[in-house]
């Protein structure tokens, strides 16, 4: 009889890591030539040892090791290149979606309400400096705060007041338009623009 027949646990670990060890630079050399990365390869190779070590159970004792730790590899590779394709779609996708989100902030930016520039002028310096630096050129709270010479959390209170006080100055100009986002205004001074 078989002598892997008698006691199959020790011989048949022993025969699995001997072999498996020995081809390894084979292992590796398969998965290469098929990812074009000697990482992305070494990762394979070492994810489908893991599989092979917990599935040993599964491996019948005629069987080759060789050829059976090879469709442990193959199922590795396939499972990486499924992956690698939904990441890429995924990417495209997210790519897609940036490029309309910036189209649509061109739009919202195209009818916004102009008011607002003109209504600057008439609000007080530090206010429409702090507005200006902010939001509409769009710096850092930090660069604006060093900027205006005052700290962080003074920027912060200024902030809120001068938006404020804008959207007070917008409803009083534009009225209606300025309670529902100054988007396609109709005011007399957005039609004069």
């Amino acid at each position: 009889m078989n002598s892997l027949m008698s006691d199959p646990e020790p011989e048949l670990q022993d025969a699995l890591a001997t072999t498996l060890l020995a081809n390894l630079g084979a292992f590796q050399g398969f998965a290469r030539r098929r990812l074009g990365d000697d990482q992305l390869a070494a990762d394979a190779v070492q994810e489908s040892l893991l599989r092979a070590l917990k599935s040993e159970r599964g491996l019948l004792h005629d069987q080759n090791l060789l050829a059976w730790f090879y469709r442990i590899l193959r199922n590795v590779l396939t499972d990486l290149h499924r992956r690698r394709t939904v990441q890429a779609k995924g990417l495209e996708r997210f790519a897609e979606e940036l490029a309309i989100a910036d189209e649509d902030q061109a739009d919202v930016e195209q009818t916004a309400c102009a008011c607002f520039r003109g209504l600057l002028t008439t609000m007080r310096p530090e206010y429409a400096q702090v507005l200006q630096l902010a939001d509409l050129d769009g710096q850092p709270a930090e660069a604006v705060a060093q900027q205006v010479g005052i700290t962080r959390n003074n920027l912060k209170v200024r902030l809120h007041r001068a938006r404020r006080q804008l959207r007070e100055r917008l409803e009083q100009t534009c009225q209606l338009c300025a309670k529902h986002g100054c988007l396609d205004c109709q005011c007399e001074t957005n039609r004069r623009n």
